[in-house]
């Protein structure tokens, strides 16, 4: 399909895809439009929902909804990936194209189209744009949730774009949460210990390859927007702001510059998370007071409904792009025989739980890659479940994933935990809340035992010969299905 140029550009390819599915009748935007996007996103690979007449919203003001949900060609479209790949593919390509990141290029204030409107000072309402209620317990109506949040490094001068929920907390201010260890709150801090202000953009109708880098965690000193190019295969490009020293993407739908004071907090929450729960409960949290709007015509603004699996809109593509990162990592850190990586999409919003395939060359070698995975950059944030299984087995596949646990794990031996791990104030199971942050992963060796290797019990396979006889004669034997796709067959050596 090849690369987009925004997201109007993405709409387009992803229609010819049959990926999207325009909404003509008025939706209230109190709770009913999220309604619809839960429901619709419980079917298999469920289309983007492109909302065209929201209420009390003049006609041109729209929502877009299940940007990517669980559509596998829909993520390969916004990565630059071939539509028609397996999972395990997707995730060897985005480790490709994270390895040739390409930098934003700034372009003139009058080329770029988020500045088709400018809205400066007291003309300022973050009402105008029908942001949404998403769950009855909510605390307001969050117009961030599909976005980036945009900060600068103080020290260094890197810029970070990170997807944080924003709740609007008055015409010209905006909730600023950010999770505990995060870029944003450590920008944040930073200014705001040296007696500064923090200057802040926040992009609120964005394309996916924005949504995609801004969820993900990548070294302090990489800006999101060089990962972004990489994945679009062309610079993002970026316009100086009007209110702010900061560069905004030039051709994001809306975009917001403001200030967080140090002393100006407000009460914010809760938010129907990723993890399928209210978050963390309402409580004082940092605000942003919004200087200047940009927004274009006819503006499109991107909403991310959390919620449970399937219906949560960030599991499977943070999915993929979570587990190319954690290979990298492993990689990066010499780690030899990792057959794959798999940060599964049901596990509280992809984060939860990581499945590593390995080949195993040494004593030890399955406990140093689960210790690894559960505290390499990737993997460290919100990860509770690292299992470890032999090349034989798709990472992908929970079946045989679950299969391996209870035929090679050894409870009392294969399993170990680690205490005190970086956590989220978004994670119910712990209580009070305030412990939250401090968090808890269980090591889950399910690969045969190294020492016992050549004496381990023979698995039962076919031979790659036979699979291939019965395959070419599938339709014959009258089956209405298409035969199942096999990776793993008897070893040639012990065949005849």
């Amino acid at each position: 399909m090849g690369n987009f140029k925004d997201l109007r550009d993405w709409l387009k390819k992803a229609e010819a895809l049959g990926e999207l599915k325009v909404v003509n009748e008025e939706v209230d935007w109190d709770e009913e439009l999220s309604a619809i996007t839960y429901m619709a996103a419980k079917q298999k690979a469920s289309p983007a929902l492109l909302f065209e007449k929201i209420k009390g919203y003049p006609q041109g003001f729209r929502v877009l909804s299940n940007i990517l949900g669980s559509s596998l060609r829909r993520i390969a479209l916004s990565m630059g990936l071939s539509t028609d790949l397996s999972t395990i593919q997707m995730i060897k390509g985005a480790r490709d194209i994270y390895k040739n990141p390409i930098p934003p290029e700034e372009i003139a204030q009058e080329e770029a189209p988020v500045n088709e409107n400018i809205v400066l000072g007291e003309d300022v309402d973050l009402y105008a744009f029908p942001a949404p209620k998403m769950w009855p317990h909510d605390g307001g109506r969050y117009i961030g949730t599909g976005d980036v949040v945009i900060t600068r490094d103080p020290e260094h001068g890197h810029l970070n774009l990170g997807t944080y929920r924003q709740m609007i907390q008055s015409k010209n201010e905006v909730g600023f949460y950010v999770s505990p260890g995060k870029d944003a709150l450590l920008h944040r801090e930073h200014y705001w210990k040296s007696g500064k202000p923090c200057e802040v953009a926040v992009a609120y109708g964005i394309d996916p390859a924005l949504f995609i880098v801004g969820a993900m965690g990548f070294p302090k000193n990489v800006s999101e927007y060089n990962q972004a190019g990489a994945l679009k295969g062309e610079p993002v490009r970026v316009v100086k702001g009007e209110a702010t020293d900061l560069l905004i993407p030039a051709d994001a739908e809306i975009v917001v510059e403001g200030v967080s004071y140090p002393d100006r907090f407000k009460k914010e929450g809760p938010f129907g998370e990723f993890q399928g729960y209210y978050g963390r409960p309402e409580d004082l949290t940092p605000c942003i007071e919004v200087k200047c709007i940009h927004y274009r015509n006819n503006p499109i603004l991107t909403a991310a409904l959390m919620a449970d699996h399937p219906s949560c809109e960030q599991n499977l593509f943070f999915s993929i792009a979570r587990s190319a990162r954690i290979w990298d990592d492993l990689d990066a850190l010499g780690i030899p025989g990792i057959r794959g990586v798999y940060s599964v999409p049901a596990a509280a919003g992809g984060f939860g739980m990581i499945v590593v395939s390995i080949e195993q060359l040494r004593p030890g070698h399955a406990s140093q890659v689960a210790t690894l995975a559960a505290q390499c950059p990737g993997g460290a944030y919100n990860s509770k479940w690292i299992i470890v299984v032999d090349e034989d087995v798709d990472p992908t596949d929970l079946d045989q994933v679950i299969w391996a646990m209870c035929t090679r794990c050894h409870p009392p031996d294969d399993i170990d935990i680690l205490r005190n791990t970086w956590s989220t104030y978004l994670d119910p199971t712990k209580n009070p809340p305030e412990e939250r942050p401090y968090g808890a992963k269980t090591l889950i060796n399910a690969c045969k035992e190294h020492k016992h290797l050549k004496v381990f019990a023979k698995r039962t396979l076919l031979r790659e010969s036979v699979y291939n006889k019965v395959k070419e004669r599938w339709n014959k034997f009258g089956f209405d299905f298409l035969p199942p796709e096999l990776h793993t067959f008897e070893p040639q050596d012990r065949q005849g």
